[in-house]
């Protein structure tokens, strides 16, 4: 019983730490367009930051992406002050390193972001993996949409400094941040998050380790009945998106926003949740997103989904 509380307090000590002299130094891990934007805004926010993909490619298509980014960031920021954009580009980059070795990448960090592809098994091992390696200090976060931040914790020793950081695409625009609490989430380990949250200038709202949180909670089994609606014949696609945008004020419809996140990513999200929770009917995968699925029509990232777009 000693050793357990000599470990809780060390525990606490090293939050503290953390907690009183802010979040410095982030790895993230991923390099596709979640993860670049991720990266990208933390190094604005002033945070050194490492990328980790195992791909070199997918690194140098990030760093572009990155880059080009920032560039629109800087001429919304300061308009026709060049040199102040230039500043603001040159020094964000300046915070941003990237690598191929997971290992190396979080010996020197505070918080590990993870948002790779949805695989629990991959989640899993990859914080397995870091817990052995990154500082007892460090924090670890998942931006997973779909899986109980719980059932990836549990692959460590740490779930009391286990959170969730939950993004929305794009990263640099969508001014939204959930922040979810296990029951092992301690509140300094909260605390960090979400101060670090803020930091990176965004709004902040917190949820319990439930399927989805609160945005796609709500919102995958609206996109789900505007799929039933076309489904039945009750309207075509342009009518309900149209409806949503002009009714509800909705920017995009359920249909174009599943477009521009991909059908793949929502057919995952709702299999995943129909087979945990057989009983909710909300939760059951339309059959022409899973038809669209199989036939290789995911959205923009193919050139068709619900609609049709021009290749570049």
């Amino acid at each position: 019983m000693k050793r357990i509380t000599g470990n809780v307090i060390k525990r606490k000590l090293s939050t503290s730490t953390i907690l009183n002299n802010s979040i410095k130094n982030v790895t993230v891990l991923g390099g596709g367009s979640m993860g670049s934007g991720i990266a990208q805004i933390t190094a604005q926010a002033g945070q050194n930051t490492i990328l980790v993909d195992i791909s070199p490619d997918c690194l140098k298509n990030s760093e572009k992406t990155i880059q080009s980014s920032l560039t629109r960031v800087a001429k919304k920021l300061y308009k026709t002050d060049e040199t102040s954009g230039k500043k603001f580009i040159d020094e964000s980059l300046s915070r941003i390193k990237y690598s191929t070795n997971l290992q190396q990448a979080a010996e020197q960090t505070d918080l590990i972001i993870e948002a790779v592809t949805e695989n629990l098994r991959l989640k899993r091992d990859l914080f397995k993996r870091l817990d052995k390696s990154a500082p007892s200090k460090t924090l670890f976060a998942s931006n997973t949409s779909s899986f109980s931040i719980e059932e990836i914790a549990s692959a460590t020793d740490r779930k009391d400094r286990f959170g969730g950081l939950h993004f929305f695409n794009p990263v640099p625009v969508m001014k939204l941040l959930e922040i979810i609490r296990t029951r092992e989430t301690t509140e300094e380990t909260y605390q960090i998050m979400l101060n670090f949250g803020r930091s990176l200038g965004k709004t902040c709202i917190t949820c319990k380790d439930s399927p989805g949180f609160i945005m796609n909670r709500l919102n995958v089994p609206y996109v789900a009945e505007a799929m039933r609606m076309l489904e039945r014949g009750d309207a075509t696609a342009e009518d309900i998106d149209t409806a949503m945008k002009l009714g509800a004020g909705y920017p995009m419809g359920p249909l174009e926003a599943v477009d521009y996140g991909g059908l793949d990513t929502c057919a995952f999200v709702l299999e995943g949740w129909h087979a945990k929770f057989p009983e909710n009917k909300l939760f059951k995968p339309p059959a022409v997103l899973l038809r669209l699925v199989e036939e290789g029509k995911l959205g923009r990232k193919t050139g068709e989904g619900f609609y049709k777009y021009a290749k570049c």
